[in-house]
């Protein structure tokens, strides 16, 4: 009988440094990235030989070969091979839903440990066939005779051994993320200037961390590189403001640099049990409170692609009892300044917040100098997966070095999902 849920201690994270795609990871797969954070996670807590209660990540983008990719990285970790693990793919929502899904294990008392986790490569990126030309292979493969073969081989065209090149679009509407997130903005009275002054701060928070020693021990470095390589630690305002706008036409607002671009990269985060941290000597930066997922609907409704966190963390704060005031650190992802800037405005609405969200008023504004204290998406890049355990990893370290406090996680993700959390000192 489970009487009583049990805390759920973050007890740090490792990743490495994210890459612009096609660049310094170009040759590295999804398992090499995330048997690197692993392994960089197991050196750093003295987890070698450990049997952990399971391991859970998941890629975006993977090949078929690897429909087993967390237990096949695990087993090339210095984990115990008896460490059970498994894959989830939840879009860009996905690192920090494995970190929900291991929490809630923990809290229950059916596992004592484990690590949640992503990775994702845009650079190694599966290219398939068309479908007459698989269906084609399938019966070549499957011929008795030279003759068969060379007759099946003769039907072959020039058209069908085109690959066809995975886009990042939605494929109930056709749309890239980029181009959903042009409507919301405009929807939202999102500005250019907005947009560029977040990018602006996270380029310089995340650079400030940096030279801190704030990610010295949250990093692993790899194939060459220590920092992430997206991060302008001379961005400004004004050098922003001088790129082209990307989606959204002549007259957009949302550019490359106001815009995450594709990244290659991988991250971990440890949980346990308080006594399990204990019992080995390991910190407990701040515990995993509680978790949420929405969606909205992008294709029938009138909701915007990425806006699923405007609605999932009201429905959370309501639950817990909390406020969106109540919080000392905000980690909004930043797929693009202009989704975090409508996510904020939305709640700040009276009317959205009545009409969509069924409050009797607005959840309000933030102080937004609390908000990415550390950089986000924008600075650091985002391979879709990875973000979620970076965040957390991130997030809870902050807390610890404050001495206490609450932060709020927000993940947009493809789809129409978001996926938000609660940690606590």
């Amino acid at each position: 009988m489970i009487t009583n849920l049990r805390k759920v201690a973050v007890v740090g994270g490792n990743r490495i440094p994210f890459a612009r795609s096609n660049s310094a990871y170009a040759t590295a797969s999804n398992q090499d990235m995330l048997t690197a954070a692993l392994d960089g996670l197991v050196a750093r807590f003295g987890l070698e030989g450990e049997r952990l209660g399971e391991v859970v990540a998941g890629a975006v983008l993977k090949h078929s070969k690897d429909f087993n990719l967390t237990r096949e990285t695990v087993m090339s970790t210095r984990l115990s091979a008896e460490t059970p693990a498994y894959d989830i793919q939840q879009a860009c929502g996905t690192g920090l839903e494995a970190a929900i899904l291991v929490a809630n294990k923990i809290a229950l008392g059916q596992i004592d440990s484990g690590i949640a986790g992503g990775v994702d490569t845009t650079s190694d990126a599966p290219l398939a066939v068309g479908d007459d030309l698989r269906r084609l292979l399938i019966k070549l493969n499957s011929a008795r005779s030279t003759q068969d073969r060379l007759k099946l081989l003769t039907a072959v065209r020039p058209g069908m051994i085109v690959p066809a090149i995975p886009r990042n679009e939605e494929p109930r509407t056709g749309l890239s993320m980029g181009e959903h997130q042009a409507r919301t903005g405009a929807r939202w009275g999102v500005t250019r200037a907005e947009q560029d002054e977040l990018t602006a701060r996270s380029h310089a928070n995340l650079a400030a961390a940096y030279e801190r020693g704030f990610q010295d021990d949250l990093i692993t470095p790899f194939l060459g590189l220590e920092r992430d390589q997206n991060l302008r630690p001379d961005s400004s305002v004004e050098k922003l403001a001088k790129l082209k706008p990307v989606f959204g036409g002549p007259d957009g607002t949302m550019t490359a640099g106001n815009s995450t671009p594709l990244s290659d990269g991988a991250a971990a985060v440890l949980l346990a049990s308080d006594d399990w941290a204990a019992e080995r000597g390991l910190p407990v930066l701040a515990h995993f409170v509680t978790g949420e997922t929405a969606a909205v609907d992008y294709v029938g409704g009138d909701e915007g692609l990425l806006m699923a966190p405007a609605y999932a963390v009201p429905r959370m704060l309501e639950r817990v009892g909390l406020s969106l005031q109540d919080f000392d650190i905000y980690e909004i992802h930043e797929a693009f300044a202009s989704q975090v800037l409508s996510t904020l405005k939305a709640w700040e609405d009276a009317v959205f917040c009545k009409e969509q969200l069924g409050l009797k008023k607005a959840l309000g504004a933030i102080d937004r100098s609390k908000l990415n204290v550390n950089g986000s998406s924008l600075a650091a890049g985002h391979p879709f997966a990875a973000t979620g355990g970076r965040i957390v990893a991130g997030a809870a370290k902050e807390l610890h070095a404050r001495g206490g406090g609450r932060a709020l996680i927000s993940v947009c993700a493809a789809g129409g999902q978001g996926v938000v959390a609660i940690l606590e000192k």
